[in-house]
């Protein structure tokens, strides 16, 4: 049989039509190209590529101190004095100094005995100690079981509060300010901080409370996190792989070298003098932490991080409580650099050294660059190059530099460096959320104060897993699409054909299993699936 023409299945009419569009846009594109097309996308790419290199550079600097703090042996003890808290005979235990222990929690009901039994269990002078429940939950019945858990211990001995408050203004900034200002804090030399789904273990304060007594230019002593769900699925093996660089380089960093990092806003210890000096908690942005550790080191406080003190905690597993988590981590940070980038610059008790490094490494570098060129350059210009052959991206800016910074990176996780490559390709999909909330960060968009309590799940899932038989889930067709990433994964799919077809720099490949990427985490299928009860 003759193969069919597509004159035979379409009308002269409509196939003249097809022919006068297509010939029309080719005409279009060829007058635009040139004069405006080449010129923008050659900016584009010097840009990234010089966004690129600031990444590099820092990420470099970090892996070279890092060497040299663990050659050297710049542990915290040995920088700062550090002695065991001694039993004095005539004093008591008034010899100890007053901690308070702050957990906030809003309808934590998954996890909310674990983290205050792990409060309640820390060892100290049980009359030298407070725990403080700060539950801001609005479901009425994990409140009375929250209040109960309380009762539960304070009928052992323990002196627990549970406080409560008639609104959720300020969120956790607001939780944790109101609890400050009760009577019987005025007592307290320092306060420690404790997220519901953390559980520290009993020698917590034995190991922190000694830098803050012995060193009174320390602020605050923040330990590491340990994840206790890091297996649950491959979302949170790349989570892990992301943090663990975090605390293990950045975090070591920051303490053995300027003597400021960023507080993660839980599983520290402040000396309660510092936080009123720096102002108190503030609730101006989604990163009440952050603004709390730069107002201190402004005023000249200094911080100090322990790499060997671990403290269990969970990891978001659902894609939408990670997507929610990371539009706050990223939107927070640009915003609080818009609010304080001149007041850093205008301080007076700092030195010019840890301006730079505070505005340039921590704010611009890490927190604006790295979101913005990871999703620009690698998921938008890079591609875009493959239609526009006239505009090249050197080797360099294109494999090596984007290589070296993805091994430096990975050494944080040792036991995950196999898989390399879905951990770049998972990241190269969130930073379209971090770009998008960078941005509405910095300009102020309308989810700037956006705060939804990260989900914990705790043993919710081991419970209904093995309670119930198994079924096929149900779910609606919009909780699992996910639009921006579906466009995104169409555009990458397209820029690798338009390559197989008429490109010479065999990206495809790359654009391929990116466009995949994009489309899996699109679809919904990444993270655990919690049934509906």
């Amino acid at each position: 049989m003759d193969r069919l023409s597509s004159t035979t299945l379409l009308p002269d009419a409509l196939q003249g039509t097809r022919d006068d569009i297509s010939e029309q846009l080719g005409v279009v594109w060829s007058q635009i190209k040139a004069p405006v097309i080449v010129p923008l996308m050659s900016i584009a790419v010097a840009v990234c590529l010089a966004m690129s290199l600031m990444l590099f550079f820092e990420r470099v600097y970090l892996s070279i101190v890092i060497v040299l703090v663990k050659l050297f042996g710049r542990k915290p003890d040995k920088r700062y004095k550090w002695e065991p808290m001694k039993d004095d005979v005539e004093l008591g235990n008034s010899a100890y100094p007053m901690v308070l222990v702050q957990i906030p929690m809003y309808n934590e009901k998954e996890v909310y005995q674990l983290s205050i039994g792990a409060a309640c269990g820390l060892s100290w002078p049980s009359d030298r100690i407070i725990i403080q429940v700060l539950d801001d939950s609005t479901d009425p019945t994990i409140k009375d079981l929250v209040e109960l858990e309380c009762q539960r211990w304070a009928s052992k001995g323990i002196n627990i509060k549970y406080e409560i408050r008639n609104n959720r203004n300020g969120y956790k900034a607001g939780a944790l300010k109101e609890g400050m200002k009760h009577s019987y804090v005025k007592e307290c030399d320092y306060v420690a901080i404790f997220d519901a789904d953390f559980q520290p273990e009993p020698d917590f304060l034995w190991r922190t409370v000694p830098f803050l007594v012995h060193n009174p230019e320390i602020a605050l002593v923040q330990a590491r996190w340990k994840f206790v769900n890091s297996d649950e699925c491959l979302m949170t093996r790349m989570q892990e792989m992301s943090l663990d660089y975090h605390f293990t380089v950045e975090q070591e960093v920051g303490s053995s070298t300027y003597a400021f990092f960023g507080f993660n806003g839980t599983a520290g210890v402040w000396r309660i003098a510092a936080l009123n000096e720096a102002g108190g908690w503030k609730d101006r942005t989604t990163v009440e932490d952050m603004d709390l550790a730069v107002r201190a080191s402004l005023k000249g406080w200094k911080f100090v991080y322990l790499g060997t003190l671990k403290v269990k905690n969970e990891l978001p597993s659902t894609f939408k409580a990670y997507r929610y988590q990371q539009h706050r981590w990223s939107c927070g940070p640009a915003n609080l650099f818009r609010k304080m980038v001149m007041e850093i610059v205008r301080n007076k008790k700092v030195s010019l050294w840890k301006k730079v490094h505070v505005i340039y490494s921590f704010f611009i570098v890490r927190k604006l660059v790295a979101h913005i060129v990871t999703f620009v350059f690698y998921c938008v210009v890079l591609p875009a190059t493959v239609l526009v052959p006239d505009v090249e991206v050197p080797r360099w800016g294109a494999v090596y530099i984007p290589t070296i910074i993805t091994i430096l990176n990975a050494v944080g996780t040792p036991r995950s460096l196999h898989l390399m490559v879905f951990w770049i390709l998972f990241e190269n999909v969130m930073s379209l959320h971090r770009t998008k909330a960078t941005f509405i960060g910095l300009l102020e968009g309308g989810r700037v104060n956006e705060w939804v309590v990260t989900e914990k799940l705790g043993d919710a899932l081991k419970v209904k897993a093995a309670t119930k038989a198994p079924k096929k889930p149900r779910f609606k067709i919009g909780e699992r699409l996910h639009l921006l990433e579906l466009g995104v994964g169409a555009f990458l799919f397209f820029c690798g054909c338009y390559d197989v077809a008429f490109g010479r720099n065999h990206y495809f490949i790359y654009l391929y299993v990116q466009a995949i990427a994009f489309f899996i985490v699109g679809f919904g299928y990444v993270g655990t699936f919690v049934p509906k009860s």
